[in-house]
């Protein structure tokens, strides 16, 4: 199995009714290790009670967590989670938390240069010493996947361009796709089109753009790569997003084809989706049941 290095928020998502450990890095990093690869966590904390059961779990998951940094001037991150009726969320993310003043450190960056795929999504970029802190590290970086994750008003486009143009791999949904395209001045209306239009622009020879229900697309070295998706009951959409990315990361860095990849990907995020909160427990069993369903 692979190494891999995620780097960003770790937070509780607060629930009308209850509150889970999350943070879209952190929900990948999870998701990997669960697939018996070598994981680390690069993010801050505060030194509160909130940092307590976070880094607890990291630590009983054995991802490893030398770069979470304990902060004594900042408070561990919260967001706010706000479920419609067909469990699609909505997220109210308070500026600034510890996860926002990640510091560069020797450990930071030994963890990176080991890694074989680093990962990363666009909300840190909200804050100068974040993004800092994750433009040193992409200079360590083997194979940068970026998970592009717009939260307005926490982006700016000129940021998340630079940022494609360092990444190896990037992540969209669909209408993050189409968003960012046109931004690039973009005249195509079709996704397949849009997707090799990103491509040129960034040199990416790896994207992945996912469409809900609808399943995902893939382009990997030019060859574009389907999965129309799963029928499945919606319990909340929170972080299937997330397993999507880190069931397809771990299938790709550990050598399956791009098919069977997707495939798998798009089984984990219906699996997530149809329970509830960012991380449940699924067995490598559920999901080939899933499959073969």
């Amino acid at each position: 199995m692979s190494k891999i290095a995620c780097f960003g928020e770790v937070l509780w998502d607060i629930f009308p009714t209850h509150k889970k450990i999350g943070g879209a890095p952190l929900n990948v990093a999870i998701r990997l290790k669960s697939f018996k690869n070598e994981v680390a966590m690069i993010s801050a904390v505060g030194n509160d009670d909130l940092a307590k059961p976070i880094l607890h779990n990291i630590n009983d998951l054995e991802i490893n967590s030398e770069a979470v940094s304990v902060l004594e001037d900042f408070n561990t991150g919260e967001v706010t989670v706000t479920l419609n009726e067909k469990g699609s969320a909505t997220y109210e993310i308070v500026h600034p938390k510890a996860w926002d003043k990640i510091p560069f450190t020797k450990a930071s960056e030994n963890l990176v240069k080991q890694a074989d795929a680093f990962v990363f999504g666009s909300l840190i970029t909200r804050d100068e010493v974040s993004k800092n802190t994750l433009y040193q590290l992409l200079k360590f970086a083997k194979y940068a996947i970026f998970d592009v994750n717009l939260r307005a008003p926490f982006y700016t486009k000129e940021i998340l361009v630079e940022l494609m143009q360092k990444a190896n791999f990037i992540k969209f949904n669909d209408e993050e796709l189409y968003e960012i395209s046109a931004f690039l001045g973009s005249k195509f209306n079709n996704l397949e089109q849009n997707i090799h239009f990103i491509s040129e622009k960034t040199n990416t020879k790896h994207i992945c753009v996912t469409k809900g229900e609808h399943g995902a697309v893939l382009l990997y070295n030019n060859e574009l790569f389907y999965n129309s998706g799963y029928k499945i009951k919606v319990k909340d959409t929170v972080g299937s997003g997330d397993s999507f990315l880190a069931s397809l990361t771990s299938k790709l860095i550990n050598g399956s084809t791009p098919q069977k990849a997707i495939d798998f990907a798009c089984a984990v995020g219906a699996l997530v989706a149809q329970s509830e909160g960012a991380n449940p427990i699924i067995s490598e069993l559920q999901i080939q049941e899933f499959l073969n369903s």
